[in-house]
């Protein structure tokens, strides 16, 4: 039964990501064809981040009151109104663009897909909710081998979407965005008849209503401050900031540096996407069997750091795509190993709470890593952007080792609900 329900919940990510990556690509090009500068494209794609950042931990919190399976329904049904107004966007403005000025059609174009994105964004909640699930219904030994699957779910996605997007979009814009709309109906359907809710009646007894935390912003910040949780996000903040320079600015670095063309970059991005898969989803569960997650993290935010620093002055492709190695193995342990003990670290009844909090984090990091990491590639150079994100990393280690590590009971685990409870 348990193997079944991370089957279902493997099955509805990658449906989720595959819809959302189809499209995401494609926003800038949208744009520009109704009249978007740069810094309006700019706004737009971080409009969606922007939202999440209220709506992720909204969600999560609201999915340990309701249930995540309510939750994800709404999640996935405002995704798939967002995809609706993307795809009528184009039609409707080139109606309007025969009644009224064209200019005028294309601000109202413009308008539906930033309303499209921020609905899309503020009900982001479907990767939040999904690792609060898998958290219901793994142990604490098997979590991150769990959370590792929705890794590698993610990676799948966002390596087949990007070219089927790609491939829609010679017909039209709207298509790929009408596609995006259908396989979030296909998510709906999936998650209202396949997947069974994992907070039963009974595990709602054993969590106790009366310790169900409130849902207000002053719990939310309360719980930030708590000892072991608050090292945990600050770690997963700072890392987040350094992989998402890489991530949102490597295109860019690619023409600069490499003089490499669009197709040549997907490329590059689906090699990292493919090695992502492969270390979420085979090596997380072996390794975390045998070493700690607190070893785990400080080693990977090392081998992190090495990677974006050897990124800054790699000289060709092949030096590059050796480089990424490391890089796609580390950033695949953080990103799974950190979530896992968050997920340790609370009460069963916050986890959801707390992962819309680090998703929440994620999204900000979105936010910040376009506009930092193209004013240094611009003003200072390809190296700029790695050296910047490596000396993020290297205060992450010294931090991580400082809390997270070193602690009173060096042989305890590193997450601690009970310990959490005492100190907080």
């Amino acid at each position: 039964m348990k193997n079944s329900r991370l089957l279902t919940i493997f099955i509805i990510v990658f449906v989720d990501l595959l819809g959302f990556s189809l499209i995401l690509p494609l926003l800038p090009y949208y744009a520009e064809t109704y009249g978007a500068s740069a810094f309006t494209v700019g706004l737009l794609v971080a409009s969606y981040a922007a939202a999440s950042l209220v709506g992720s931990p909204l969600l999560g919190r609201l999915s340990d009151r309701l249930g995540r399976r309510p939750v994800l329904l709404i999640s996935v049904l405002g995704t798939l109104v967002g995809y609706l107004f993307l795809g009528f966007a184009a039609p409707i403005g080139e109606g309007l663009a025969r009644l009224i000025a064209p200019a005028a059609a294309n601000t109202f174009v413009l308008g539906v897909l930033f309303f499209a994105r921020i609905l899309d964004g503020l009900t982001a909640g479907n990767l939040t909710v999904a690792q609060a699930y898998i958290s219901d219904v793994t142990d604490e030994k098997n979590r991150a081998r769990g959370l590792g699957m929705i890794g590698a779910a993610f990676g799948l996605g966002f390596i087949i979407g990007p070219a089927v997007g790609g491939l829609l979009s010679k017909t039209s814009y709207s298509l790929p965005a009408f596609v995006a709309a259908g396989i979030a109906a296909l998510n709906l359907v999936q998650i209202f008849f396949l997947l069974p809710e994992s907070l039963t009646e009974e595990r709602r007894r054993e969590m106790g209503e009366q310790q169900r935390p409130p849902f207000t912003l002053k719990a939310l910040q309360a719980a930030i401050r708590r000892p072991v949780i608050g090292p945990l996000l600050h770690v997963r903040f700072f890392f987040g900031l350094a992989f998402a320079t890489f991530q949102t600015i490597f295109a860019l670095y690619a023409q600069y540096k490499l003089g490499l063309g669009a197709d040549s970059t997907g490329y590059v991005l689906a090699y990292v996407g493919i090695l992502s898969v492969v270390v979420q989803g085979g090596l997380i569960g072996p390794l975390t069997k045998r070493f700690r997650e607190r070893w785990l993290i400080i080693t990977g935010l090392w081998l992190m750091a090495f990677s974006l620093l050897a990124w800054a002055f790699v000289p060709n492709l092949i030096i590059l795509l050796i480089v990424m190695l490391p890089l796609a193995l580390a950033g695949g342990v953080l990103g799974t190993v950190i979530q896992s003990a968050i997920t340790k670290a609370v009460q069963p009844q916050e986890i959801g709470g707390m992962l819309g909090i680090a998703g929440a984090l994620e999204s900000l990091t979105r936010v910040i890593a376009p506009i930092v990491g193209g004013y240094l590639l611009g003003n200072l150079g390809t190296w700029a952007p790695g050296i910047f994100s490596a000396f993020l990393m290297t205060w992450a280690v010294w931090f991580a080792y400082r809390r997270i590590v070193i602690t009173k009971n060096p042989s305890a685990p590193v997450i601690s609900p009970s310990a959490e409870a005492t100190n907080g």
